[in-house]
């Protein structure tokens, strides 16, 4: 569907929220007023991140929490970041060893896990060297040199040391006090410290000036600019389950945007979102998720919001030959598809094992899985289960490719230009910059300059670390 930029007018009213009577276990109302338009909370506040795990059933990550020790399934432990040897246009590779190659998306090759703990693939880094042809659309393939698998936080936002809420919300204080506003501080200080870091400023600001930083920087800012600030203070869980009640505000659902978090996530990350979303909304996410959409897509999303996916890092290639050869027989080997035995294994499958399953259907088939769902499926099912596929192959290639389309072509996806770069900029940011340098021959800076301007773009440049 069309994707339209959130929102045309404003953020619209968020209905029934919290219920009356109903206990928040996030901060107390007060604490972070919503700008204009957000949705009200008794008393006019959105959270800040308290100190502790999730108190009780609705309670908040713990600052630093989010995401878990380990990150996403299959990333890098810590370490530096992996490097790409330049790539010159046109000199793709064929296959990867044991069978066809994937057409539709950028994977590394077939590789063994032998009988310790899997040879997780490294999003961005690529076991056994190789990496495979043709992008689609004709993008410039991948080198075919080994790529240097190292370890390491891939975010490009870090805690900043020595770090001083004090001082901070003093700078911004001064950067917002008088005639006209210092935008030039107010990047240079929010680009440069992690969420956890940003939600102390916010409360620093508060105690010392008794006023909201939120609603001050609001006066002084608008348009996209504001909007990456607010997304920018916003608590990460908040914000996912922000991104899904908006997405399913008002006229038409923003199908891509539940694709977008419900399909990239960990299970702990899910399951912080759903109780995030009742206790700030009051409202239930799966209900929501059953009145805004339908079919298989529904039942897809329905599954993904459980967090129940299998995370065990280890490959079990049997099952991998099994699930093949089902999906085989449930889309290509026969007349019609059954939609159910593709959403059993790509909504509880590890994504290692997906990515191993991925390999044994090409052998088995002479066809990519992902070419096969494109086959048996269309509209928001097929992006939905082709997005869990792609993120087993390489999540960073994901966020590449979705960051590449909202800015390809007249106008901007100014939202999901905001929510891919704030949301992964202390995930992997540093990997989706590579794997974009290597997708499409430019440098993500390079295309975030040339589509935005002023200081929303300088303070993009700052968080993508250009």
């Amino acid at each position: 569907m069309s994707y339209p930029g959130y929102p045309p007018t404003g953020y619209p009213p968020f209905p029934g929220y919290p219920p009356a009577g109903q206990e928040s276990s996030f901060p107390p109302p007060g604490q972070y007023p919503y700008p204009t338009g957000f949705p009200p909370m008794g008393g006019g506040a959105y959270p800040a991140a308290p100190s502790g795990g999730y108190p009780g059933a609705g309670g908040y990550p713990a600052p630093g929490g989010y995401p878990a020790p380990g990150g996403y399934p299959g990333a890098p432990q810590p370490g530096a970041a992996p490097s790409y040897p330049g790539v010159p246009p046109g000199q793709g590779f064929g296959a990867p060893p044991g069978g066809a190659g994937f057409s539709g998306y950028p994977q590394p090759p077939s590789q063994s896990y032998g009988g310790g703990p899997a040879q997780v693939p490294l999003p961005g880094g690529f076991p056994g060297g190789q990496m495979p042809s043709q992008y689609p659309g004709g993008q410039a393939p991948y080198s075919s040199q080994p790529a240097a698998m190292t370890q390491g936080t891939q975010g490009t936002i870090r805690p900043a040391a020595n770090f001083d809420a004090m001082r901070d919300a003093e700078i911004l204080h001064k950067a917002m006090k008088g005639f006209g506003t210092d935008e030039q501080a107010i990047v240079d200080v929010v680009a440069n410290r992690s969420n956890d870091q940003r939600q102390k400023i916010k409360t620093a600001f508060k105690t010392m000036y008794g006023k909201d930083l939120i609603k001050d920087l609001k006066s002084e800012l608008s348009g996209n600019m504001e909007e990456l600030i607010l997304a920018l203070f916003m608590p990460t869980t908040y914000y996912d389950a922000w991104s899904l009640r908006n997405a399913m505000q008002g006229v038409g659902t923003q199908e891509r945007v539940l694709i977008e978090v419900l399909c990239t996530r960990t299970n702990q990350e899910i399951r912080e979102i759903v109780r995030c979303y009742q206790s700030e909304f009051g409202r239930d996410l799966e209900k929501d998720i059953r009145s805004d959409t339908s079919g298989h897509f529904e039942r897809l999303l329905v599954s993904m919001c459980q967090g129940n996916r299998d995370e065990n890092q280890n490959v079990n290639h049997q099952m991998a030959q099994e699930d093949a050869q089902r999906l085989y027989q449930a889309g290509e080997g026969r007349l019609g598809t059954d939609e159910s035995c593709f959403n059993m294994i790509l909504a509880t499958r590890s994504f290692p094992q997906l990515k191993a399953t991925m390999e044994a259907y090409s052998r088995k088939a002479n066809r990519d899985l992902l070419s096969s769902v494109s086959r048996e499926f269309s509209g928001n099912v097929e992006s939905g289960l082709k997005a869990i596929l792609q993120c087993a192959l390489n999540r960073p290639a994901f966020f590449a490719e979705r960051l590449y389309y909202s800015m390809k072509g007249a106008g901007t996806d100014d939202s999901t230009l905001v929510r891919i770069v704030v949301t992964r900029s202390e995930i992997d940011l540093v990997q989706i910059k590579q794997i974009f340098t290597q997708m499409y021959q430019k440098t993500l800076g390079t295309m975030i300059a040339s589509d935005t301007s002023g200081d929303y773009r300088r303070l993009l440049l700052a968080i993508v670390g250009q």
